[in-house]
């Protein structure tokens, strides 16, 4: 198994902050989110490469970190070309570029570097194996601001997904998918079919669909936190999460 991560954004609504350092290099909690999203990846016994897809702006951070990177799972870092916001290829544009610029052709778990969460990627790759099809992570969200921002799913009483809609207007329910997803082989030729189509390159989730229109989609519902760092609002509320997680951790180890 393989990961592509997403970090090709440039975080507009960050700025200054992300005006010289790419989002997924910013701290939170004492370590970089990218860092964070790397000890999660090391739960996955079968995952064998991380493949960082990074524009032409900020590759060289990504190359310096991957030097630096205390993670035991090999990180190889691509360059999109591009170089500022107008120029940017968009999520599923950049996953199909990995795909074919390395020639994947295993199963592969597709992450965006700006969501932190805490439930167990282990757990939904062996929800993956069991179900033998494409899977997404999902979560009930009663904002509905929050789902105007994000893919929203229907599923039936199998946990099949029957209708996914990316960042609706008006949300049908109230089930919530992070850009978390896992894609079997023989699904990741289909991304350049999708784009060859004309469709839309930017939103990762703007693939599914598209694929549900030819392949079953299961959703494998997660417990726990998901924090999803597009805003100075929202990082800094990951940032007083984890730093409180963190301070607990040290007076444990203190007091143990």
């Amino acid at each position: 198994m393989k990961c592509i991560l997403l970090v090709a954004g440039f975080a507009t609504r960050l700025y200054p902050l992300t005006l010289h350092t790419p989002k997924p290099l910013l701290p939170v909690g004492g370590k970089t989110i990218l860092d964070r999203l790397m000890e999660k990846l090391e739960e996955i016994p079968s995952l064998e490469e991380v493949i960082l897809v990074s524009n032409g702006r900020f590759f060289s951070h990504f190359v310096q970190w991957a030097t630096t990177c205390a993670s035991t799972l090999r990180v190889i870092v691509l360059n999109d070309g591009a170089m500022d916001n107008d120029q940017r290829l968009g999520a599923v544009a950049d996953l199909e570029f990995a795909v074919r610029e390395k020639n994947i052709r295993e199963d592969t778990l597709v992450l965006a570097g700006d969501n932190l969460f805490d439930f167990s990627l282990k757990a939904f790759v062996d929800f993956f194996h069991a179900k033998r099809a494409d899977c997404i992570t999902t979560h009930p969200v009663e904002d509905p601001e929050h789902l105007k921002r994000t893919g929203v799913i229907l599923v039936n009483s199998d946990g099949k997904v029957v209708e996914f809609e990316e960042k609706p207007k008006h949300p049908k329910g109230t089930l919530a998918v992070p850009p978390i997803y896992l894609y079997r082989q023989d699904t990741l030729p289909l991304l350049t079919s999708y784009l060859k189509e004309g469709n839309n390159p930017d939103a990762p989730g703007n693939f599914i669909p598209w694929l549900l229109q030819r392949k079953e989609v299961y959703a494998y519902f997660f417990q726990g936190k998901r924090y999803d760092i597009g805003t100075p609002e929202s990082l800094e509320e990951a940032r007083r999460v984890y730093a409180a997680h963190s301070q607990g951790i040290d007076r444990e180890v203190k007091t143990g």
